[in-house]
């Protein structure tokens, strides 16, 4: 995660609003700021912003989430949305922050923040996704999610990050189809196990996982008594990852197995 990228847009947020209360200084309050007490925008906003720069991000969300729900037609209503979900984010409340970004997309579509947006949601189901050995949901939303800020906005600033993160996305995915396979293969179950390679190689194709993809393939397809298969995976590994390991098993598994296919 580019955290300098969250901080610069959260400066900007925050230094267009206090610019023009700077004098009111109402971040010292001690405690009990998150009470419903009808107070004005400024005075609510400098007091959440304070919690944000202490890090204290539960209280810095609800006191946002406050400016919103007091003030909703103030300016200050869309800038406290969008800095109550990087507060959730920033507090590990992924869910909320998600609402938060969604809720400010769908009252404000075409802001010139909604990139942010985006991306705040797509990272908050990266943070999200557990291992391989796990069901795979989070990753795919956040795959669609970052796929969002690339497709919609190529040129902003998180377009980069986005599609570093969708790359790794695709690697977990690809990881998670190769456990399956081996696990198919250790029991001895080749048509499924030579299915979950086969996905590999045609939808990851891109990620690190692709040459032991297509040297399990040919394993699966020698042992289910196809050689002929089995020579294909193996050859385009071969002119795909010359010299690579998962390539001189493969040759000399076809040699052992299969020297006249």
């Amino acid at each position: 995660m580019n955290r300098k990228i969250f901080a610069s847009l959260a400066l900007g947020l925050s230094t267009l609003a206090l610019s023009s209360c700077a004098a009111l200084g109402g971040g010292g309050d001690k405690g009990g700021d998150t009470r419903y007490v009808a107070r004005d925008v400024n005075t609510l906003y400098i007091a959440a912003n304070d919690r944000l720069e202490r890090k204290q991000y539960p209280i810095a969300a609800a006191l946002f989430d406050e400016v919103e729900r007091q003030h909703p037609y103030s300016p200050w209503a869309r800038r406290a949305q969008l800095m109550s979900a990087f507060s959730y984010y920033m507090g590990g409340k992924y869910n909320e922050s998600i609402q938060s970004a969604r809720r400010f997309l769908a009252i404000h579509p075409g802001n010139k923040d909604a990139p942010y947006a985006y991306y705040l949601i797509g990272l908050s189901y990266y943070e999200q996704i557990s291992d391989v050995s796990r069901d795979q949901k989070v990753t795919q939303q956040a795959l669609a999610a970052l796929g969002e800020v690339r497709r919609r906005y190529p040129t902003s600033r998180y377009a980069a990050d986005a599609t570093l993160k969708l790359d790794l996305l695709n690697d977990h995915l690809a990881g998670k189809e190769m456990e399956i396979g081996r696990f198919y293969q250790r029991r001895s179950l080749w048509l499924a196990s030579a299915l979950r390679f086969r996905e590999v190689v045609d939808k990851f194709d891109t990620t690190t996982h692709t040459p032991e993809a297509l040297f399990r393939l040919t394993e699966s397809y020698l042992a289910m008594g196809v050689p002929e298969e089995a020579k294909k995976a193996a050859a385009v590994l071969g002119a795909n990852y010359p010299g690579n390991e998962w390539y001189e098993r493969a040759y000399k598994l076809m040699q052992k197995k299969a020297p006249s296919a």
